[in-house]
């Protein structure tokens, strides 16, 4: 059983940055995908990143500011997340399987994390 482990999340001011992590229980061949969820919003399909490294950024409003990363070493995907806004507020999941392709966000993704909080706020 695969496990993922979001961590990085917090209070930042307008303008601030967090890098999120995502550690796996094992080594992933598979593409990850991040997430996120604001409060009486649907999950929105944030970033994604393919085992060769080729990444995607679905959300228009985070292209430029993101940039999703990956360290097969460590077992573990990043999130750079700069220039955040109060918009970006949301639990931020990360997900992978077999099943799941970056060319399809909302294909099934097996495995999640538990999400870590991300509050833009001054």
């Amino acid at each position: 059983q695969l496990q993922l482990a979001e961590s990085g999340g917090g209070l930042v001011q307008p303008g601030g940055s967090l890098r999120l992590s995502c550690a796996a229980s094992r080594r992933i061949v598979y593409s990850i995908g991040w997430f996120r969820q604001a409060p009486g919003k649907e999950r929105e399909a944030v970033s994604c990143i393919r085992n060769s490294g080729e990444s995607t950024n679905y959300a228009d409003s985070v292209k430029g500011r993101f940039t999703i990363s990956r360290d097969n070493a460590r077992n573990t995907v990043y999130l750079q997340m700069n220039s955040l806004k109060p918009e970006d507020t949301a639990v931020y999941y990360c997900a992978t399987g077999p099943l799941f392709v970056c060319s399809r966000p909302k294909s099934d993704a097996t495995y999640w994390g538990q999400g870590t909080q991300v509050t833009v706020s001054s």
